[in-house]
């Protein structure tokens, strides 16, 4: 009996973490051109959006069924010369008055620092059919180096951006969180918030229901440690709380892991999906009830080094749906998705690419009806392509 019973909990936790097939893949980018960078939004109508990069443009197309299917992509034509990194990728935001805009990096070419990047923006002022010319989001001269920035909407209906930047007012390692809205001018009031960023991992900036705004990424802390923060603001971004580590992983790290955090907020609270490899390995997964003053033990989603790339939505009854890449082994990777219920208790976790083939960087977004639009990069002969799937938790 006890036999029959190993057999039956071993068959379920294999088709439990076995791929869910390709059958409703959809590949969206031009299979004849390398893509990268995908990044998932909605419109001003809740339509969803991916974007990517492209032969050095941007690409984006709506689709009009909830993610079943995806209208012929559109190149946001004054956006050229992108710099293809999948942690800094760009991204398109829609504002409720009809406008669009569209943010990305570029090489900065400064003597200064030959990593540096810049960061450029163009807007739409009718909905993506025309666009205006490239500006920079930041004129002053001092500042050579901007990268790793995120955009989200406000409940005025501005956009807000954070980005990482070399401006600072002191000699430690690290670089300066900054913010600026954007209203009819553009980006402006620009501001720093926090002066010991990690300099190469990317931001993650969150409006939620109730109208807060939060901001997370990779803090150093007593000039060694490189662990999450979380900061939040209730008055619009006028003002923010300290930095409150997300869990004291106390990663001691001389580099930057590139890979950045994930949050979103449902009915229990605000959860967060991060990658470190201080007290652990991998992919990891906490939640905070009181809007970010305590925090819940974190949990190994992918005890995997090589587990990255996190990202987390909530769907309209509240459940989570969490994603990640990992790689199976030097040359394969696959894309790998938890459903949690909305107190974050696992539901159940599955793969969503083969184990044999190439896939990385998934980003998320709640479809409705128990559904989730997941879109990646995925390696098909020799082209890196950007594919999608409208998944059923």
């Amino acid at each position: 009996m006890r036999y029959y019973l190993l057999l039956i909990i071993t068959a379920l936790a294999a088709c439990n973490n076995a791929p869910s097939g390709n059958a409703h893949e959809t590949v969206l980018s031009d299979t004849t051109r390398n893509a990268s960078c995908v990044y998932l939004t909605n419109t001003e109508k809740g339509n969803p959006v991916i974007s990517w990069v492209e032969d050095g443009g941007m690409y984006y197309a709506v689709s009009p069924d909830g993610g079943k299917t995806f209208a012929a992509p559109k190149r946001i034509t004054t956006a050229s010369g992108i710099q293809p990194h999948p942690e800094n990728m760009p991204k398109i935001i829609f504002r409720p008055n009809g406008e669009v805009i569209a943010m990305y990096g570029l090489e900065s070419n400064d003597p200064r620092n030959k990593y540096a990047g810049k960061v450029c923006y163009v807007r739409s002022m009718d909905g993506g059919a025309s666009w205006l010319p490239a500006q920079p989001l930041v004129t002053d001269t001092a500042g050579y180096d901007q990268r790793y920035f995120d955009m989200a909407l406000l409940p005025s209906g501005e956009v807000a951006a954070i980005w990482l930047d070399n401006r600072k007012f002191h000699r430690q390692e690290g670089s300066t969180l900054y913010m600026a809205t954007a209203g009819a001018a553009g980006f402006e009031k620009e501001r720093p918030l926090v002066q010991t960023v990690c300099q190469c991992c990317r931001t993650a900036l969150y409006t939620d229901g109730q109208g807060a705004l939060h901001a997370a990424f990779r803090d150093i802390i007593n000039d060694s440690i490189r662990d999450m923060v979380h900061i939040v603001s209730t008055d619009g971004g006028r003002s923010f709380t300290t930095p409150v580590r997300i869990s004291a992983d106390n990663w001691m790290i001389n580099g930057c892991p590139h890979t950045g955090p994930a949050m979103v907020k449902n009915s229990s609270g605000l959860h967060f999906a991060w990658f470190t490899m201080g007290g652990g390995e991998g992919v990891f997964y906490c939640q905070s009830p009181d809007n970010g003053i305590t925090y819940s033990k974190r949990e190994n989603i992918s005890a995997l080094p090589t587990a990255k790339h996190p990202q987390l939505t909530a769907l309209g009854n509240g459940d989570l749906a969490l994603v990640w890449d990992e790689a199976v082994d030097t040359a394969a990777n696959r894309i790998g998705l938890l459903h949690k219920s909305p107190a974050g208790e696992t539901l159940s976790k599955r793969f969503l690419t083969e184990a044999g083939g190439y896939a990385n960087f998934p980003v998320l977004r709640a479809a409705g009806n128990g559904q989730v639009l997941v879109a990646y990069k995925k390696r098909i002969g020799e082209r890196d392509v950007v594919c999608a799937q409208l998944v059923g938790l």
